[in-house]
């Protein structure tokens, strides 16, 4: 009885700085299946999905799913309206989390939260990631100049308007320099879609 009384408040003890853990987390601090399953049962932590817990009262960020699909697919990068909304640019919430994975990667497959995978070539996948901490854990997502060329250069996944308030917001805010968005433009395909409205906002401000 009290290696079970041991674990489980080693576990609880990991938790309250690891808001989500993987039972490979707990493993490694020798905290065994049963335990975890236990503590389940008896309310002491939630499975928010498969292989995923968290404590009931945990104190979890608003991009919290976020960094749920970064604990599962830690590869991937949040990109397109994922990234827009995580930067503030845009008030669009998405319905699933929107996920960059290498051309050849793996897709992953997660029952929740729901995501929708875009394949990336490079230079476009591996370039401008950022690593930002949400509820304890590293979450890959692209920088802002990236996200907007991004959502610039794919139209049929990114409405125009979204893309356009997205860029309109981060120069307001002066979150990315012009001559940045004009940068990122460049390099990644969307400079003639961009250049408009990167030149008329810029005027204007």
């Amino acid at each position: 009885m009290s290696i079970s009384i041991t674990q489980n408040d080693r576990m609880l003890a990991y938790m309250t700085k690891h808001p989500l853990v993987r039972p490979r987390d707990l493993i490694k601090i020798n905290v065994m299946a049963t335990t975890i399953s236990r503590a389940v049962t008896e309310g002491d932590i939630i499975r928010v999905g498969r292989g995923l817990y968290r404590l009931p009262n945990a104190g979890l960020d608003t991009h919290t799913t976020l960094a749920e699909v970064a604990k599962r697919a830690p590869n991937a990068v949040i990109c397109l309206v994922s990234a827009l909304a995580f930067h503030g640019l845009t008030d669009q919430l998405p319905r699933k989390v929107w996920i960059g994975i290498g051309a050849n990667d793996w897709k992953p497959r997660l029952k929740y939260p729901h995501i929708r995978p875009v394949r990336f070539r490079e230079p476009y996948f591996s370039a401008e990631v950022e690593v930002h901490e949400i509820s304890a854990v590293d979450v890959r997502i692209y920088s802002i100049a990236k996200s907007i060329a991004d959502a610039f250069r794919n139209p049929k996944l990114v409405d125009r308007f979204v893309a356009i308030e997205s860029l309109k917001s981060a120069l307001e805010a002066r979150q990315v320099q012009p001559t940045t968005l004009a940068e990122a433009a460049k390099n990644y395909g969307a400079w003639n879609q961009m250049r408009p409205y990167l030149e008329a906002f810029s005027f204007n401000g």
